[in-house]
């Protein structure tokens, strides 16, 4: 079975590249679930319940978000609504929506964890104990777990990695936009990468255009930033694995 998880979809422009290209990938290369990481749907940042909208209709079955989830204040009801929309489990208890949810597809059960880190970020509740805790109750169900770790720091990353290693099947590293190239299956059982990456331009700093980038570090002053339009690539990762033992056996760099 496949899984395509693919980086964060940044405004208008990566909307617009999911919606146009999407179904053609998953019909060619035969995916059989689709995760987005979505906290930028919105104009680079934030998410509403249109733009999120806009991806299940382009065959998205989740969207992971991060730290930029609240940007928006709308999308509150709808996280309580939507189960296909998540929002970092390790979030105090009583925050709205939540972190994680089984989805049934094709007769397969697959569960999607979304943690948030906490070096160089706002502290949360531990994501390692958090995300121990979920996916245990979750192997009751499915042995198919994936995670969404959005995370500033590779070391963050990568502990969570090897701490959650034989217990879900996919970790997939999240926020820093850039894909890393360091995707690994840990003990022969679980997929790893640092960083998915973006759906974004890559003539861009970071999916934004680079002049208010570049005026911003280089006039030390406040630039309104906007995301780059041209050159638009979507970043993601592809992952194999065995539906029964939910154990991954490849995972492959994939861009469109």
């Amino acid at each position: 079975m496949r899984i395509l998880f693919i980086g964060d979809v940044f405004g208008s422009p990566g909307r617009e590249k999911i919606r146009t290209h999407l179904p053609g990938v998953i019909e060619k290369e035969d995916i059989s679930f689709t995760i987005v990481q979505g906290e930028n749907l919105a104009g680079g940042i934030g998410i509403t319940a249109n733009t999120a909208k806009e991806m299940f209709k382009a065959e998205v079955d989740c969207i992971t978000t991060g730290n930029h989830v609240w940007k928006h204040k709308e999308i509150v009801g709808y996280l309580d609504e939507e189960t296909r929309l998540l929002r970092p489990a390790n979030f105090p208890e009583g925050v709205e929506g939540r972190g994680h949810f089984i989805y049934e597809k094709n007769d397969v059960k697959i569960g999607v964890i979304n943690l948030q880190g906490r070096v160089f970020m706002k502290s949360l509740d531990d994501p390692f104990r958090v995300g121990k805790k979920i996916a245990g109750e979750m192997r009751e169900e499915t042995k198919n777990i994936f995670v969404d770790i959005h995370a500033e720091a590779t070391s963050e990353k990568r502990a969570l990695a090897m701490y959650l290693a034989g217990t879900v099947t996919g970790i997939i590293g999240t926020h820093t936009h850039v894909q890393t190239a360091d995707e690994q299956i840990i003990n022969g059982k679980t997929a790893y990468i640092t960083d998915v990456g973006m759906v974004g331009s890559s003539d861009s700093i970071i999916g934004n255009r680079k002049e208010e980038i570049i005026d911003h570090f280089v006039l030390s002053i406040p630039r309104r930033f906007v995301p780059a339009k041209n050159n638009i690539v979507a970043n993601c990762v592809i992952i194999d694995f065995d539906e029964k033992t939910g154990v991954a056996t490849s995972i492959t760099r994939y861009n469109f």
